[in-house]
This record gives C-alpha cells, structure tokens and sequence, in this order.
C-alpha cells in the first residue's frame, strides 16, 4: 500500500476543517482532507444552516399569521408543510455540500472519503470503500467535530427519542413536543416546532433559559416564549423516560422537588456534545480533557506537527470560532514551513459572537453584566428598548433590548447583549467594535443611519453614559 505524502492533512471536513484546508492551499501548501460522511460537516448538512432553512419557514408561518396586522387579507388558515419544510432544508444542505467540493476543486485540495484513523502525529490510515490508504505528512489537522450527548437512561432511537438530526428530518410530527436543554439548539428547535402548532415544554435543569447570555436576556426571552404558548420549566430535570410504540412518558422534578409524570409523542435531547475524539488514535498523541484535546492558541497539541480545532477542542462550539481556528492554524503552519509573510494571531475567545436563532433571536459578545462585575470591573450599563425605535415599529417587532456593557474608568465595551429581531446580524458592529478595542466615544461619534435597527446600539451606548436621545 503507498503512503501519500502532503504538506497538510486536514482530518474532518466541518466548517473548521474545509476553512483551514483552503487557507493552507491559499498559502501555497500541498494539502489533503479527509471526510467520513459528507462534505461540510456537521454545520453545512445537520446543523448551521439547515435548521436555519427551517426556522426560515417558521418564520414566514410567523408573518403570515399576523398577515391582518399588516393591513394584509390572507385566505384561510396557514398550515405548515413539515414534509416540504423538511424538503426544502435538505436541498439547501445539498446545494451548500456541493459547493464545498466545488472549493476543493478549485483550491486543488485531494478529499479522500473515508474513517481516518491517527498513527502517528503526521500520519494516518483512511478506510473507505477503496480500501485502506496510508496517509502521511509535514503536519496534521485534526478537525473531528461533535456529536450530540445522549441521556445515559435513554439513548436517542430517532423514532420517539431525538437528537437534532432525527429533529431535522422527522419520521413524523410531533403533536406533544419535550424539549429537554435550554442551550441554543434546544431554543431553536423548542422555537421552530412551536411556530409550526406543536404543544412545546422545555426543561431546563438551571435556573434559567439560554443559561450563557446575559440574566437579562434570558428572562425577556423566557416571557416571549411563554407568551407565544410555549412552557418552560427551570431548576427542573427529567429522570426517566419511558419510551413506547406511540410517545414517551417523561418523569419531571420541578424546581420545588415536586416529581410528576407527563406524556409526550417526542422528545428531543438537546443536552450538550461529545467530542468525535475516540478510536481516532489520539490517546497518546495529545493532551485530552473530557475527550476534548487540549491545544494553544494557534491550535498545537503536545506533539509536534499535529494540531486541532473547532468542536473536538475546548468551546465555545461554534462553525464561526472553529473558522477562525481554521485560518490561525493554517497560517500558523505556514510560518513554521517558512512563510515570513503571514502572521499568525491567536483567537480571542472573549471577541467570540454567539446567536440564537429562535423567534425572537438572541445575539451577545464579550461579558454578560454579572461576569464583568465578578471580574471586578466598575461598569456602566446602557440599555434602549425596541419600541424606541422607529424601523422596529415599522417592521411590527417592537419587542426587544440592546443591552451593552463598558468599564467606567476605560471606556472599553465589555459586552453587548440583544434579544429582539434580526440581532444575530446586528451583533457584528459590537465585535468589530471590541477587536479594535472601540472605546465609547468612537461608538458615541459614529453615525448610524436611519432609519434602521442599528440605531439602537447607538442608543444602547449613549444610554451607558446617561445620554439617550430617543427614549
């Protein structure tokens, strides 16, 4: 069998894996992927973008129910297609998928399907319908990615028991819907399911919902979705499931130790991830903690020539954090190989945006108000409510905040919190704000134009400084 050689072997094919492949090609590097399943990952063909597909139509379900709100007339009653929803996604998927081989082409990449197994810490093994190749090279990428954690009582069948990929392409839909985990993937499908008619009750063992993003933000988001018919139930845990041919009894404890028993037709097991680091021949190779490999800034791992990104190192676990790493890796390893002209940066996790795409969406970076205070910062809080806004009363989504957070004494942006319609594309202003350390005067003397949603985050930061000028 021949051993291939390359300058770079990317293991995985997520969105940090393909980034980091193409930059190492852009760079001049004679470069390889590897993929077990299909191209893009996780993110392109099961998570990022599809469910957004998805929660797209809900959306317009959404609309098209307010349509008399809108001075609109529409004929009949709105029904939600789960079938041609679910079609839909799976073709903008497949469309993303192909455009992925399209860029490996393009960058000269050679993919090779197939498990990819570790040897050493520049070689590996690649089993696929082929056969076995060997594989070797100047320096390995491990990209693996995550899957969803399963609840140890009840492993996840895809018939009543889900995970978001059983919850992407239902077998049915559910009629009384059990969303267990309040992160951002139980949210939006709690969000999505709920737009579409189903009865939808969240569990969530702490003692608030998207427990990441600022206190604030949690309990407006909280009164929304109860409003929109949803229940919600924090500081409580489900301890047993008992999974039959037509729904699954749930055993709940409340927050007041009270434990009763509710039927549902699905659940969906939205409780964290688990690294894809196992039988990947990385046990002596790296440092791991909780199966997660342990890196530094640049993406190295203890052995030299190999390193790692994205969803099998330590978080946040997101596509766009697991990009970045992609591109500081990859120029990292050209540097090494000699390339003066690159210069490498090392991630800031601090300037790392997080969104939720649920109904309405929820966007944050840098520190919430309770970590700045326990990191000992004197701060100032502004804050400027949707319906101080104009476009947001014109769009009919007067419901919200923007919400930012600065050290008193610098002027820096700690951090920006927003709940509200389409605050995960507003959230960007902030991060380009805090990576080039934008204290609150640039802010202040910047003009935002009008009328537009972003006018609010000027508001939010004249409102820091008692300064608000339209509320």
């Amino acid at each position: 069998m021949a051993d291939t050689s390359y300058d770079v072997v990317v293991l995985g094919s997520g969105p940090g894996g393909y980034v980091a492949a193409i930059r190492c090609a852009q760079l001049g590097l004679q470069t390889a992927i590897v993929e077990r399943e299909n191209l893009g990952g996780i993110c392109l063909n099961w998570g990022c973008i599809p469910t957004k597909a998805m929660l797209r139509s809900a959306e317009i379900k959404h609309y098209m129910d307010q349509a008399s709100s809108y001075g609109l007339k529409v004929a009949g009653k709105i029904e939600a297609d789960l079938d041609a929803i679910v079609k839909r996604s799976r073709g903008v998927a497949k469309q993303l998928n192909q455009g992925v081989g399209h860029l490996m082409k393009k960058n000269k990449i050679a993919v090779h399907m197939g498990e990819g197994t570790l040897t050493g810490p520049t070689s590996l093994t690649v089993k696929g319908e082929k056969g076995e190749e060997k594989l070797s090279a100047k320096h390995v990428i491990v990209a693996t990615g995550a899957r969803a954690r399963d609840l140890p009582f009840a492993p996840a069948d895809g018939k009543r028991v889900w995970t978001y990929r059983h919850a992407m392409v239902p077998p049915e839909q559910p009629t009384k819907l059990l969303v267990i985990g309040s992160g951002a993937i139980g949210i939006e499908f709690a969000s999505f399911y709920n737009d579409i008619g189903v009865d939808v009750t969240v569990v969530e063992m702490l003692d608030r919902i998207v427990p990441v993003e600022d206190a604030d933000v949690s309990t407006f988001l909280e009164k929304n979705l109860k409003k929109q018919g949803m229940t919600i139930m924090t500081g409580a845990g489900v301890e047993d499931l008992k999974v039959g041919a037509k729904g699954v009894t749930a055993t709940i404890k409340d927050k007041a130790g009270k434990t009763e028993t509710t039927d549902f037709s699905h659940v969906i097991v939205a409780i964290g991830i688990v690294p894809n680091t196992e039988n990947a021949g990385l046990e002596k190779l790296a440092d791991m903690e909780r199966g997660f490999i342990q890196i530094d800034d640049y993406g190295r791992t203890k052995s030299k020539g190999l390193w790692a990104i994205g969803d099998c190192t330590p978080g946040p676990w997101l596509a766009h954090k697991a990009s970045h790493e992609g591109v500081t890796c990859a120029e990292a390893i050209a540097q090494e190989l000699g390339n003066k002209d690159v210069h490498p940066h090392p991630l800031d996790r601090n300037a790392i945006p997080g969104c939720t795409y649920c109904h309405p969406q929820v966007a944050s970076v840098g520190m919430t108000e309770a970590r700045a205070k326990e990191a000992g910062y004197d701060i100032k809080v502004g804050n400027f409510p949707f319906i101080g806004n104009g476009k947001a009363i014109a769009l009919g989504e007067a419901e919200g905040f923007i919400k930012t957070v600065f050290d008193s004494k610098t002027g820096e942006l700690l951090g920006a919190h927003m709940v509200g319609a389409e605050v995960t594309e507003l959230i960007q202003g902030y991060t380009v704000g805090k990576v080039l350390e934008t204290t609150e005067a640039e802010l202040m003397q910047t003009v935002f134009p009008h009328p537009t949603l972003s006018e609010m985050m000027h508001e939010s930061v004249l409102d820091a400084y008692g300064r608000a000028l339209h509320y």
